[in-house]
C-alpha cells in the first residue's frame, strides 16, 4: 500500500505533500479550558414602585426587568427586604368585617304590662322580624381590643336602630294602618331618637381571659355563624364572601376573629343556667361579672345589668369559646415565576380524592420564599433576613425579567395599599475562567 500511494503521488506520501503546500506548525497552540470557574455574587435591589403601574397598578402581584442579563446562574436568594407593616387586619380583600345575628327572643312587653309606647312597638318589630338576620359590617383596619368591642357594640345597636326606624317610617305612612296608629308610630320615632336609639347591646372584653362576651339587657340574641359565607353569594351583596383559593378553616371570617365557633350561638341568661356558680346576682337576677375589678370606670366589674324600667327581663349574654385574634396572618408567601423552590402544604379539604386515597394535595415549587410578619401595624415597617435558595444545576444560561408575586397561604394576595417596598436578590453566577498562575511580590518597604 505504500509503494501504491508514493507511485501515485510521484514518490510522495499524502502526509508529506501536505505539508509541503500547508504550514502546519503553530506558535500559538489552543490552551485548553480550565473545568475551574469564578464564584461570584451579584446583588439586585428592586422596588415596587419601580414597577409599570399602568399594567400592575396592584403591587401584590407584578413583573419588572432586571438592568442586565444575569448568565450561569447557580443560585437566587431574598436577602434583604423591606415590607410595610401598616396593612388591614380586617377588610374586604380579607373577608372578615361582617357577621349576622337575629334577635329570636326579644323582651314581651305584652306579658309584662309595659305600657312604654317606645318599648310596645320595639317589640312589635322585633317579634315580626325575629326570624331575619341583622348584618353588620366593621370598618376596615386594626384594632385593638377596646376599640373592637366598641365597634361591635355601636354597630349591632345601629342596624337595629337603623331598621327600627325604618320599619316605624314605613308603618307611619301606611295606608292600611289606622291614622291613631299612625301617629303613634310617629311618636315612636321621636321617641326613639330621643333615646338615642336602641341600645340594648353590650359587648366587651375579658382582659384576663381574652376573650369577647356579647351581652344584651332584655333580648335574647344569637350569632348566627353556621352559614355566614357560601361560595354562591355574590360580593356586591355580601362583603364578607370568602374569595380565598382555598379553603380556609382557621380564619374563615369576622367571628373566627373574635373567637367564636362555625355553629350559631344562642344566648343565655339565669334561667338556662344549671351552675351559677361562676356568675352572680344583682337584684335578684343572675348576671355575669368580671371578678378582676371595672370593665367600665366604677362599675366594680358588672357589666350587663338589667334594664329597671323593664319589669321581668333578663340579661342574655355569650362568652366567646376561644380567644381574640386581632393580629391577623403570621405569614405570606412570595412568589418568583420560574424559580420557587419551596413545597408546600394545602388545606385539608373534602373531596373524593380525600376520602379515597392518601395522597397529599400539597404543592411542590409553589414558592420562592416565606416571609414571617413579626410586628404588628402600630410599627410601620417590619423586616428580617436568610430565606431558603433557588439552586441551579446546571447553571441557568440566561435570567432578565421577574414576575413577583405575594399571597397568603389561601391563595389571596397580600394588600399593600399605597405603601412602597423593596427588597435586594442575591444571584451568585458561575464564571468560566481560564486557569492562571499568579505569583505575589513583596517589595521591601520605603527606608525611613
Amino acid at each position: 500500500m505504500a509503494n501504491y500511494n508514493k507511485s501515485r503521488t510521484g514518490g510522495m506520501t499524502f502526509e508529506d505533500k501536505n505539508s509541503a503546500y500547508f504550514n502546519t506548525n503553530s506558535n500559538h497552540p489552543l490552551i485548553q479550558s480550565s473545568q475551574e470557574y469564578i464564584l461570584y455574587k451579584k446583588y439586585v435591589s428592586i422596588h415596587s414602585e419601580d414597577r409599570d403601574m399602568i399594567k400592575y397598578p396592584h403591587s401584590g402581584e407584578w413583573e419588572i426587568e432586571m438592568p442586565e442579563d444575569l448568565l450561569n446562574v447557580i443560585t437566587i436568594r431574598l436577602v434583604d427586604w423591606t415590607f410595610p407593616a401598616n396593612y388591614n387586619t380586617f377588610s374586604i380583600l380579607n373577608s372578615n368585617i361582617c357577621m349576622t345575628f337575629k334577635i329570636n327572643n326579644p323582651y314581651n312587653t305584652n306579658i309584662n304590662g309595659i305600657t312604654d309606647l317606645l318599648a310596645q312597638k320595639i317589640f312589635e318589630f322585633l317579634f315580626i322580624y325575629k326570624n331575619n338576620k341583622f348584618k353588620i359590617c366593621i370598618e376596615e383596619g386594626f384594632y385593638n381590643p377596646q376599640q373592637m368591642v366598641t365597634e361591635l357594640t355601636n354597630k349591632f345597636n345601629s342596624i337595629v336602630t337603623v331598621m327600627l326606624l325604618d320599619y316605624f317610617k314605613q308603618q307611619s305612612t301606611n295606608p292600611d294602618v289606622l291614622p291613631p296608629d299612625q301617629e303613634e308610630y310617629k311618636q315612636a320615632i321621636e321617641l326613639l331618637i330621643q333615646a338615642g336609639g336602641y341600645d340594648r347591646f353590650t359587648i366587651v372584653y375579658n382582659n384576663v381571659s381574652q376573650k369577647i362576651w356579647f351581652g344584651n339587657i332584655c333580648d335574647q340574641f344569637t350569632l348566627t355563624t353556621e352559614n355566614e359565607f357560601t361560595s354562591d353569594t355574590p360580593l356586591d351583596n355580601l362583603h364578607c364572601v370568602n374569595k380565598g383559593q382555598l379553603p380556609d378553616f382557621s380564619n374563615w371570617g369576622l367571628p373566627s376573629y373574635l373567637g367564636l365557633s362555625r355553629c350559631n350561638t344562642t344566648s343565655v341568661n339565669g334561667s338556662d343556667l344549671t351552675d351559677i356558680t361562676q356568675f352572680t346576682f344583682y337584684n335578684g337576677i343572675v348576671v355575669p361579672r368580671f371578678f378582676y375589678g371595672d370593665v367600665n370606670p366604677g362599675d366594680n366589674g358588672y357589666w350587663l345589668l338589667p334594664n329597671p324600667i323593664l319589669v321581668g327581663s333578663n340579661v342574655n349574654w355569650v362568652e366567646c369559646a376561644f380567644k381574640i385574634n386581632l393580629m391577623g396572618y403570621s405569614h405570606f408567601y412570595m412568589e418568583l415565576a420560574g424559580n420557587n423552590c419551596i413545597d408546600e402544604t394545602s388545606p385539608y379539604n373534602l373531596s373524593k380524592a380525600t376520602y379515597t386515597s392518601n395522597v397529599t394535595n400539597g404543592v411542590v415549587n409553589s414558592s420562592f420564599a416565606k416571609i414571617s410578619v413579626p410586628t404588628t401595624p402600630i410599627s410601620q415597617w417590619f423586616d428580617r433576613d436568610a430565606l431558603p435558595y433557588k439552586f441551579y444545576y446546571p447553571p441557568a444560561e440566561r435570567m432578565r425579567r421577574l414576575k413577583i408575586k405575594f399571597r397568603y397561604h389561601n391563595g389571596e394576595l397580600v394588600n399593600f395599599g399605597v405603601f412602597n417596598y423593596s427588597f435586594v436578590l442575591e444571584f451568585a453566577l458561575q464564571l468560566p475562567q481560564i486557569l492562571r498562575n499568579s505569583n505575589t511580590v513583596n517589595y521591601p518597604s520605603a527606608i525611613k
